[in-house]
């Protein structure tokens, strides 16, 4: 079996659709990658890309990307709901088939390499990539965001891994590393009251939050755990449901399933008597993700097997509560779908 790599670079551009469209030719021009997804977000003002290939190729189309982004993405002029540092805020590299994490890594340097030598951007490694614990996880290097990343760059311990130290203000900065599966989930909540979908990220993320008013023997403020582990969680408004929503990443899929995240969610609503609207999947997500939905085992393997049967799909996207943007259809969310010849 050939390795193969997943790329998942997310945009800091969601509503000018001529530059989404040049920045998506920029992939599909690049020999051996195939374009399997394309996920446009208008409150977050940003794009998600999902394309796979042979590693070599993955770097190229990614450095290429990360070059036309540069070009035609300018950050002094960028508003929107997600947590972003640059024009290309995260480019994460998925190991998929005939390929270690480990070897995963060394590529995911290569492209860091490559766009700070070449690009002279500043570049963070993170995940499986990074150099040091405190930046394993992307949410500490994104902490201040875009508005803060001037001051935060001139700090030793923020100095970016690979590129310029230098602040782009056109750019900013961004994140390449090498990670496992995520994925990207939303719920939509009957309200426009952020504070409730904040409320319930806090009460059903790993991390949980810190007890106001509250603290230990040694003065500091006590964390109260979450309900869900290998959960990431935040609240925003999402402009284009017009509803407040709580926007999961879920790190480890096995561990946490996407229904027990949509659940946790619909049981911390309806405590606050407010209803779950429905749901959103954000990229891809692997098949087995969407097995562990199916209500037993049994029919678990009819959904293995039976590929073009769309009845267990329906049965899942309604558990699921989710909406299907631009009439797209929920299987071609799923990763091995979109790669039939090389999974099945």
């Amino acid at each position: 079996m050939k390795q193969l790599i997943e790329c998942v670079p997310n945009i800091s551009e969601g509503r000018n659709t001529v530059t989404i469209e040049q920045l998506k030719q920029t992939i599909i021009e690049v020999e051996g990658v195939k374009l399997l997804h394309t996920d446009i977000g208008y409150s977050a003002n940003r794009t998600v890309f999902t394309f796979a290939g042979t590693p070599e190729s993955i770097v190229e189309a990614a450095y290429c990307l990360i070059q036309k982004a540069s070009q035609l993405i300018n950050m002094e002029k960028h508003t929107g709901t997600h947590p972003r540092i640059g024009a290309v805020d995260v480019c994460p590299l998925v190991p998929i088939a005939g390929i270690t994490m480990d070897e995963t890594v060394i590529y995911a340097k290569m492209l860091a390499d490559r766009v700070g030598e070449e690009l002279h951007l500043p570049i963070y490694c993170y995940g499986y990539a990074s150099g040091s614990e405190g930046r394993f996880h992307l949410e500490n290097i994104r902490r201040g965001q875009y508005e803060g990343l001037k001051e935060k760059m001139v700090k030793t311990e923020w100095k970016p891994d690979y590129g310029t130290s230098e602040f782009n203000a056109r750019f900013g900065a961004m994140a390449i590393g090498a990670r496992n599966y995520l994925i990207a989930f939303n719920v939509n909540l009957d309200t426009k009251d952020i504070s409730v979908a904040r409320e319930i990220a806090e009460e059903i993320r790993e991390s949980g939050y810190l007890m106001k008013g509250t603290t230990d023997i040694k003065k500091v403020s006590v964390r109260i755990p979450g309900k869900l582990k290998a959960v990431k969680a935040i609240g925003w408004y999402a402009d284009e449901f017009n509803c407040s929503q709580v926007s999961t990443n879920i790190i480890d899929y096995k561990t946490t399933s996407i229904y027990t995240v949509f659940e946790t969610i619909v049981e911390s609503a309806h405590r606050r008597n407010i209803e779950v609207t429905g749901s959103e999947i954000i990229g891809m997500v692997p098949l087995n993700s969407i097995i562990l939905t199916c209500e037993t085992i049994e029919k678990a393997i009819v959904f293995l097997n039976d590929k073009e049967n769309d009845d267990l799909l329906i049965e899942v996207q309604n558990k699921l509560g989710l909406i299907l943007k631009n009439n797209g259809r929920f299987r071609e969310k799923i990763l091995e779908n979109s790669m039939p010849d090389l999974f099945f």
